[in-house]
Order: C-alpha cells, then structure tokens, then sequence
C-alpha cells in the first residue's frame, strides 16, 4: 500500500487496496509491481474530468440523444395473463419523474439456500405470498333466504394451496358457517339478514375477505434464473415480503424507487435507480456509459429523498430565478422573484446565456489577469 501510495498519489485508497491485495495473493516482482502501479495509474488519471468540462451537459446529451432512439412498448411474460412490465421511453420517464407509483409495480423475489433448487419448495414460497380473496377460489355465489351460498373451484384452490377449512374459518365471523357439499366443496354462510339489499352487500364483502398472503402482491409466477427459482410477484410490499419464510431478504428488490427508499433507505434507492436505467437502455440495445446514468442518480438523491428532475423536483429548487424561469411556467418564477426582491448570482449555465455572458465551462471557467507596465526602450531616452 504505501508503495502504491508513493508511486500515484492520486489514486483512490479503495482502488489502491484492491490493487495490494490482488497483487499479494501472486508473488509479483517488484518491476510487475511497477508496472501494475503504472497502467492503474495512466488508466486512472486518463478517466478523470478535465476542468472545466460540463458534465451536466455531457451527460444530458448522451442519455438524451440515445433516449430519441427508444421505443413504446411493454414486455409481456409468456404463458401468464396481463403480466406485463413497462419498459422503454415510459419506464424511463417514469424513473427519472420519480412517480410514486410506477405503472406496472413488481418485486423481484430471490429465495434462499433451502427453497431456491426445488420447484416445488418454490412454489410454497409463493402461495404464502400471493395475496388470495374469497372471490379468487369461488366458481360462484348465489343467495338463499338468510344465507349466503358459495360454490368452491377445487382446481384453483389446489393451485393456490387453499383447503376448506381455511376458507371455513375466516368466514366464521359471518354467520354460522356448513359444508352443504362436498364436490364441488359447497359452504353456505347463514347471516340471520333478511334484508336482500343487506345480502347483497355482505356477500360482496364476503367476496373480498382475506384468506392469506400479503396485501399488495396480485400474483406470484416462477421463474428459472440459471440453476435456481425466483419469484417474480405482481405488486409491492417489500416489508412484508422480506419477513417471509424463504424469501432472501439480502437481494429481493422491487422496481418501485419510492419503497426502495422507505424500506431500506436512500443510497439503496440510488443503487435501484442506476440499475432501473440501466436495465432499461441496454434492453433497447443502446450503450450509454454508466457515469452519465450515475450523475442522474446523484442528483436526483443528493438531499436524502428521491426527486424528479423536473419543477416539482430539481430544477424548480434551483437557486437561480432565471435557470427556473428558462425551464417552466416563466412569467410565476419572474413575478415570484421580483415581489420577493430575489438576487440571481448568474453562476449557472442556463442564465448567463440568458444575459449573453460566457458560461463558466471551458475556457469560460478561465479568467485572464494582466498588469500592464511600461516597456522602457533602449536608447533616445523615449519609452
């Protein structure tokens, strides 16, 4: 380390570790030390930001440009109904208008050393998830004088590992509850309501109760990733999911930045947001270096909360009147400013092209000095 620290001052301590312990574990002589040292080093310095440069521009433009090429469209899971993920030009817009509740929410639900190899232990995984109702096991429900009769479908109680008993008990509060038939398995539910408006409505509320899973996820499918299983769920509640018997709580995500950020904070809500974006451009095929997306996530998460880039978000907090002013609604941010007595200190770019000034990027960033002195002239006595 202190060699490496001697021979480029300038590289960062966490490169420089990596670098020391790479090279320990292969008995390097000291001029493939050197060298090592060396090419980190020009590789290093050959990355960093010329002075001057304009970022924010740079960046602008290399995910702008790409993002014109992108089209509209959703991915759709074979073989599973309505399970669609946004992808594209709205997924993108989405991010970086940090809505708060994107358009198709799903939880990416990894499995830990026990469940992930077996389909079936997979499966268990994902019936204690999906959130089931009464209405998803029932063919129909019709009403008889005081009850409530509702006809069970074995198939799909079997397919969501949903017994009678299960449903028995949650309706008990109802009513007294009876198996009428046993196939198809046949509960009615007698309410001691006469009222058929009132048995209307209780056998919708009947419909809609409860019988297990976690609030929020519609549907859980399978997917094989390589050797092992994950579940792909419909839906977010991280809290939840993460709390679950099976579930891997250190790589189960979602794509819903907001949740990210309540349940396990901002810097895990930027990482998200660099990797959504990511997802996103490479999916359409187009290669846009990670630093630009990198620069979007910072400033997007810089004071501790996710924002848009947009007025509601970072460009409406900007300290320049004339910067808010040249992006949105013009006239309210020049009328705000004048009755407040705002000052604008024309640091930014957008505002000093407003005033016709050179931007303080590039060669603007310099500024020339001169003391101008006489030149004396030798002989003649003029100068």
């Amino acid at each position: 380390m202190k060699y490496i620290e001697q021979r480029c001052p300038p590289l960062p301590a966490k490169i420089a570790r990596e670098i020391a312990d790479k090279a320990v574990g292969r008995g390097l002589t000291a001029e493939e030390l050197q060298k090592l040292v060396d090419l980190a080093c020009e590789e290093y310095m050959g990355n960093l930001i010329e002075p001057g440069e304009p970022v924010g521009t740079v960046t602008a433009q290399s995910i702008g440009e790409p993002g014109t090429q992108m089209t509209l469209r959703t991915f759709h899971y074979a073989g599973v109904k309505e399970f669609n993920v946004t992808l594209g030009l709205p997924r993108l817009i989405e991010l970086v208008d940090a809505r708060k509740v994107p358009s198709t929410p799903i939880t990416y639900i990894y499995l830990d050393d026990e469940h992930r190899y077996d389909p079936e232990k997979a499966k268990e995984v994902a019936r204690r998830i999906e959130f089931t109702r009464v209405e998803n096991v029932v063919a129909s429900a019709y009403i008889t004088a005081e009850s409530i009769v509702l006809e069970l479908d074995p198939d799909i109680m079997s397919d969501k590992g949903v017994s009678v008993d299960q449903v028995r008990n949650v309706l008990k509060k109802y009513g007294k509850v009876e198996i009428v038939r046993e196939e198809p398995p046949t509960i009615a539910i007698n309410t001691g309501v006469v009222d058929l408006m009132k048995l209307s409505k209780l056998r919708d509320r009947i419909l809609k109760t409860k019988i297990k899973g976690i609030k929020g996820i519609k549907r859980v499918i399978i997917q094989k990733k390589g050797e092992e299983y994950m579940l792909l769920a419909e839906g977010v509640n991280l809290k939840a999911v993460m709390k679950v018997k099976g579930v891997d709580p250190y790589r189960t995500v979602s794509n819903d930045i907001h949740e990210i950020e309540n349940v396990l904070g901002i810097e895990a809500a930027r990482t998200m947001l660099i990797r959504e974006m990511m997802s996103v451009l490479l999916e359409q095929g187009l290669d846009v270096d990670i630093r630009h997306v990198m620069l979007v996530a910072d400033i997007m998460t810089r004071n501790g909360t996710v924002r848009q880039i947009g007025r509601h978000g970072v460009t409406g907090e900007k300290d320049s009147v004339l910067a808010r002013a040249a992006f949105e609604v013009t006239v309210k941010h020049l009328l705000d400013a004048a009755a407040k007595g705002e000052v604008d200190e024309l640091a930014g770019v957008a505002e000093n092209i407003i005033v016709g000034q050179p931007i303080h990027v590039g060669t603007g960033r310099v500024n020339l000095y001169m003391r101008p002195y006489v030149i004396k002239k030798s002989g003649g006595g003029n100068t």
